[in-house]
């Protein structure tokens, strides 16, 4: 397994909240599933300087490219349209 950290950011525009609210039941549960199975290893939002949610860092374990598709293919933020732009880099964590 390879790792990868996901830095994704949320639209700016006024609706872009409430799509997250609306995908958050979903993408959680997704992200359950996914450390279930050894493939989420950490995560959280991104805030802004007054706390509101405006993007995500994900630490993900992924045996092959082909996973990494499966899993963008079935991420409620990105279908249903949250994350308006993600980057996905190898990462190595640093065991200190």
């Amino acid at each position: 397994m390879s790792q990868y950290i996901i830095i994704a950011k949320d639209g700016t525009d006024h609706q872009a909240l409430e799509r997250r609210m609306q995908a958050r039941p979903a993408h959680l549960e997704l992200m359950q599933k996914y450390k279930i199975e050894g493939k989420f290893v950490s995560g959280g939002a991104m805030l802004d300087k007054d706390g509101k949610m405006i993007g995500s860092v994900v630490t993900m374990d992924f045996a092959t490219e082909e996973d990494i598709n499966i899993w963008i293919s079935e991420e409620p933020y990105i279908l249903g349209n949250v994350w308006q732009h993600y980057e996905i880099h190898p990462y190595r964590y640093a065991a200190i």
